[in-house]
């Protein structure tokens, strides 16, 4: 198997993105208050919910890619690009708008935390490119 490094990472962006995408949904009016706060003093203020959901379905869509990429790699070890391409290209679209609404927010220690989700789904692009 050559493909074991894209197959963690895709798996370690699809446990990511799933579980936060659900976590997101779970507390739709948790997240939705904490986050109007968040970003009280920014563009983002009165687009909160619609910013959230945006989140939330390029999560969901990021996180089933990613699983999905999973099946096709061990089904088809030669193919490149693929579903996990998509995913890892989705990941870090969705990772960027979030690093953006950090430091918007300026929350500078989240959005480090960002770039180092960033740097393994850049990898995987590269990868499956």
């Amino acid at each position: 198997m050559t493909q074991v490094a894209p197959l963690l990472v895709l798996a370690f962006l699809a446990i990511t993105f799933l579980q936060s995408g659900y976590d997101k949904i779970k507390d739709w009016k948790g997240n939705v208050e904490w986050l109007n706060g968040h970003f009280s003093n920014t563009v983002l203020a009165k687009q909160v919910p619609f910013a959230l959901m945006t989140i939330i379905i390029l999560e969901i869509v990021a996180g089933v890619l990613c699983v999905s990429g999973i099946i096709q790699l061990i089904a088809e070890p030669a193919v490149t690009g693929g579903l996990g391409f998509y995913g890892a290209i989705v990941s870090c679209i969705t990772l960027l708008m979030l690093l953006f609404g950090q430091r918007l927010a300026k929350d500078y220690d989240g959005a480090r935390t960002i770039v180092i989700y960033f740097i393994p789904a850049v990898l995987l692009v590269f990868w499956l490119n």
